[in-house]
């Protein structure tokens, strides 16, 4: 269908429906979506403004806001840290590429006095989560925690109130571990939590936790950690007691990667691998002549996906996530060089 508005201008208009701002121009980029990459997109992105001089403005709203947005075709790209399922593919209006940019850590975190450390089965959080578990000195934790004083203090589950990645993962984990969460509750990047209270946004529910005693919750290594908050140690497949580091979750991304890219890390069976690992992606249009793209708008996005996967890896692991591994970039790469204008790729 023939647009009646320039398409930069309909997409001034998108962003302002759904509440993001910035400047728009032949110098920059725009993107919207998940929040458990965003400190490592901010840092890449402002590496790549000082190299190149092109801007990108990426408005971390959570991951079922970044895929609506680029559904929509309002940004240049989409942040998830949940892929696309097949069968909802056909929901958008050509085909989309996900292209892998760092690994994460799903942590469990909590607020109790002393903040010790704990340890924690996958079982165990299921089953806190379901609501089974409700106080901390119940036997089912101290039995995995022995010589740590825990207080008879009713636990206070903190999730995702918005549609998110992060939810996905943490759920997709606790469906592979639990049958009864898998039947009762499932996975997806928004479900229906049979206890707690919610927060919008991995920072919130940081937040949450960090102001309520007896709280616990989940959110993306880098904000456990620039908020000086304690992480569980949890027991993987292949029953190793993990705590999540680079190390870690390096190990739970080793061996293939699929073509597309589109795989879960959570539960992995890699004896030193973190169980609660995950991907997160950048989503776009395979062809980039659509509305009012030019030529050298599907170049500078190409580029900067070449960018991150190459150059900008550099730069996450300062900021508690890891890089991607060879398969991965390897995969990337070959991605990314599929993007195409007018039938033609973007890059040679």
């Amino acid at each position: 269908m023939k647009r009646t508005i320039p398409f930069r201008a309909a997409l001034l208009v998108g962003l302002a429906l759904v509440g993001l701002t910035g400047v728009v121009g032949a110098q920059t980029l725009l993107g919207s979506g998940a929040t458990f990459p965003a400190p490592a997109y901010t840092k890449m992105f402002d590496e790549y403004n000082k190299i190149t001089g092109v801007k990108v403005n990426y408005q971390a709203i959570g991951s079922s806001g970044g895929l609506k947005n680029i559904q929509d075709r309002v940004v240049d790209f989409g942040g998830s840290d949940s892929f696309v399922k097949d069968a909802d593919l056909s929901k958008y209006p050509a085909q989309i590429l996900h292209i892998p940019t760092v690994i994460g850590a799903v942590v469990v975190t909590y607020n109790l006095p002393g903040n010790p450390k704990l340890r924690f089965t996958g079982e165990l959080i299921s089953k806190i989560y379901l609501g089974k578990i409700t106080k901390w000195n119940d036997s089912a934790i101290v039995g995995l925690n022995p010589g740590v004083k825990l207080p008879n203090l009713t636990i206070m589950p903190v999730y995702r109130s918005d549609g998110s990645g992060t939810t996905f993962n943490f759920t997709a984990y606790l469906s592979a571990v639990s049958s009864e969460w898998k039947s009762n509750v499932g996975n997806a990047n928004s479900v229906s939590w049979p206890t707690g209270i919610g927060a919008a946004q991995n920072a919130g529910v940081a937040g949450v936790v960090k102001q309520t005693p007896g709280s616990i919750g989940y959110v993306e290594l880098a904000y456990a950690n620039q908020n000086k908050m304690p992480v569980a140690t949890i027991r993987n497949a292949s029953g190793n007691w993990i705590e999540p580091k680079l190390e870690s979750i390096s190990a739970s991304a080793a061996g293939a990667f699929p073509a597309d890219t589109r795989i879960l890390l959570v539960n992995t069976d890699a004896t030193a691998g973190y169980p609660i690992s995950a991907l997160t992606w950048i989503v776009v249009y395979r062809e980039q002549k659509y509305g009012n793209r030019s030529l050298a708008q599907a170049e500078q996005l190409a580029k900067l996906l070449r960018w991150m996967i190459l150059d900008g890896q550099k730069y996450v692991e300062a900021l508690d996530y890891a890089k991607l591994p060879a398969p991965a970039v390897k995969a990337a790469e070959t991605i990314i060089k599929s993007i195409t204008y007018n039938g033609v790729p973007v890059l040679k």
